[in-house]
């Protein structure tokens, strides 16, 4: 199967797309090493753990000096910086230069979202409340606009839409799928693996297929987008890793960002405050094409619920 998405994400692994494109913008440096990181070789992730950690530092050094820094070779340190989105190791710098500026100016509270089981409530609160914001702050400096643009597109002309998710995912499924019967779209959630692949059979061209997994690699998820794909069907996958399996059966693809697991926060708690975000986003955007319509369903459907919100 060919795809264009999938070539453009090659490309940009083996660095070879990184000197045709824009190089992300010192803020969403930050976030890009975030998503990218887990996907990269422990070489590769020295060096991109080492300019997110200290961006002003490794500015300062050649890439002799951050291949010795990072026990790495000049040429890890080079394939680093494309796989980033960089030509070479002086764009990295620049933007590293300019991360660091823009971290000085106005530097993020000096707080980790690593929960110890006997921390304060309110040292609790300032923690999950950071994360959150980081969480949506990387979504966004990630998300591919045209993908994005591309997805709503299809959504606002289909002739149904099928979303797939299991567990947390599940829930955001579900979320984005009566956000669209509320403005007259048809629309079905399926958790149940049996019932989303038996589902996906029935579709076509002309349809839309929605697979949300944070992994990228839950199989109950993957099924029927695979099914919907070979039936036709535009396909489309929120997740946290745009690299994962889901993406062979994904036309367009939604990156959310990618959060640290710990014992007592897992990831699929601040993965679905990245997806949320993006679900979000597609309906926004399904409702401004379809306005005409849209407007109308949602005074329909605030009508009908009115009398169940008054005192």
């Amino acid at each position: 199967m060919t795809r264009r998405v999938k070539e453009i994400f090659a490309s940009d692994r083996d660095g070879s797309g990184g000197a045709g494109g824009t190089p992300p913008a010192p803020a969403a440096l930050a976030a890009k090493v975030r998503t990218l990181a887990p996907s990269m070789t422990r070489s590769m992730q020295r060096v991109a753990e080492a300019v997110a950690g200290d961006p002003a530092g490794c500015a300062a050094l050649t890439v002799t000096g951050l291949a010795e820094l990072t026990g790495t070779s000049e040429a890890t340190v080079v394939r680093t910086a494309r796989l980033l989105g960089y030509p070479g190791y002086r764009d990295l710098r620049l933007a590293l230069a300019g991360l660091a500026a823009q971290q000085q100016s106005g530097r993020a509270p000096a707080i980790t979202t690593d929960i110890a089981v006997d921390d304060p409530i309110a040292d609790v609160v300032a923690k999950l409340a950071y994360d959150e914001q980081q969480t949506l702050a990387d979504t966004a400096a990630g998300l591919d606009t045209a993908q994005l643009a591309a997805a709503v597109t299809a959504l606002a002309t289909a002739r149904r839409t099928d979303v797939y998710g299991v567990g947390a995912s599940g829930l955001v499924a579900q979320d984005l799928t009566q956000k669209l019967l509320r403005i007259g779209l048809v629309a079905h959630a399926h958790s149940d693996p049996h019932l989303a692949v038996t589902n996906a059979v029935q579709l076509r061209a002309g349809d839309v297929a929605i697979a949300i997994t944070h992994s990228g690699s839950t199989g109950d998820v993957i099924e029927p987008l695979r099914v919907a794909f070979e039936r036709g069907a535009t396909t489309v996958a929120i997740t946290g890793r745009p690299d994962g399996p889901v993406s062979q059966y994904a036309d367009h693809i939604l990156t959310t960002s990618t959060a640290r697991e710990s014992e007592l926060r897992p990831a699929a708690m601040s993965s679905r405050t990245g997806q949320l975000l993006v679900v979000d986003c597609l309906f926004v955007g399904v409702a401004q094409r379809t306005y005409e319509s849209a407007a109308p369903a949602l005074s329909a459907s605030y009508e009908a619920l009115a009398h169940r919100h008054r005192s």
